[in-house]
């Protein structure tokens, strides 16, 4: 039986959670907004949301396009980005700072998702053991 790598064993079901969290921002991002946070959302917080639904919709197509590990590694550290940055404005601005924490928590799962797929998180591992290894422990 054939051995499925990593990447392209999760690639697709990564794209399509990715593709169908980007289409609902842009489509309806009030009530995605809603039910993440339990606020109504401003008409600016919808905009933003759309926009950042319209970069996962283009994530999602560059990753089908080209499933390699760099473009998913890629992938997840501009999730790991923007998490972190979400988490700095959750710090500094106290209205919307529940959506800036629930945004961070998704960006957070999909840059552990991209990195995961890619690849990055088991040869790290396999790397640190090896050390392990060579050092005799």
């Amino acid at each position: 039986m054939a051995r499925t790598s990593p990447v392209t064993a999760t690639t697709p079901g990564l794209q399509k959670v990715r593709a169908a969290y980007g289409a609902a921002l842009v489509l309806v991002p009030g009530p995605v907004i809603w039910l993440a946070t339990g606020q109504r959302p401003s008409r600016r917080a919808c905009r933003v949301a759309q926009v950042l639904g319209i970069r996962h919709l283009v994530q999602a197509a560059l990753t089908a396009a080209a499933p390699e590990p760099a473009v998913l590694a890629i992938g997840g550290q501009v999730d790991a980005v923007h998490a972190a940055s979400m988490l700095l404005l959750a710090l500094v601005r106290r209205a919307g700072r529940r959506a800036a924490l629930t945004d961070a928590l998704t960006e957070a799962a999909l840059a552990a998702a991209g990195f995961s797929a890619s690849g990055m998180v088991s040869a790290g591992l396999s790397r640190a053991v090896d050390r392990r290894e060579f050092a005799g422990q």
